[in-house]
């Protein structure tokens, strides 16, 4: 059986995400998309909100599930029997990057990474970008599904009461 992990903060996730997600899904056996947190970031939603956010929007792909995980991504696969890491790209910056990760990871572990270009649709598309289009009130529906949508929105009502 060939597992393969998604990895990513997936605060909140987007329409390119669940591209990757999708496209992954017809290439592995099993998909774990895998929450981790950014410690470099500050996180709107909590793990289980994303969790829980994620599974209403891959529950169609039989082969793919949610979790979560913390520390080294390595130990999570191994600790998973995953054999492949699956990125997203979207541009030259992005695989600047992940090139180097997916170098330790082999190193450190023998998991391999694939890349998946993004989808022209899709390529502009991040979490960071979208948090600060819904925190401005901005129309962020044509880049999250219905249900990320309405968490947005939700969130910001909520902060602005405070």
């Amino acid at each position: 059986m060939k597992r393969a992990v998604c990895p990513g903060s997936f605060d909140p996730i987007t329409f390119g995400h669940l591209d990757i997600i999708e496209r992954a899904s017809k290439q592995f056996d099993e998909v774990i998309v895998a929450v981790f947190v950014n410690r470099k970031k500050e996180g709107l939603f909590s793990v289980q909100e994303r969790l829980d956010l994620i599974a209403a929007n891959v529950a169609q792909y039989k082969n793919v599930k949610v979790d979560s995980g913390a520390g080294l991504l390595v130990d999570y696969c191994k600790a998973k029997n995953v054999d492949v890491i699956v990125k997203g790209l979207r541009a030259v910056t992005d695989f600047d990057y992940e090139l180097q990760m997916a170098q330790v990871h082999t190193q450190a572990s023998g998991v391999e990474t694939m890349f998946m270009a993004t989808s022209p649709a899709h390529s502009f598309l991040s979490s960071s970008i979208v948090k600060e289009l819904a925190h401005h009130g901005g129309d962020v529906s044509t880049m999250v599904p219905a249900n990320v949508n309405a968490a947005l929105k939700a969130r910001a009502a909520s902060q602005e009461e405070k």
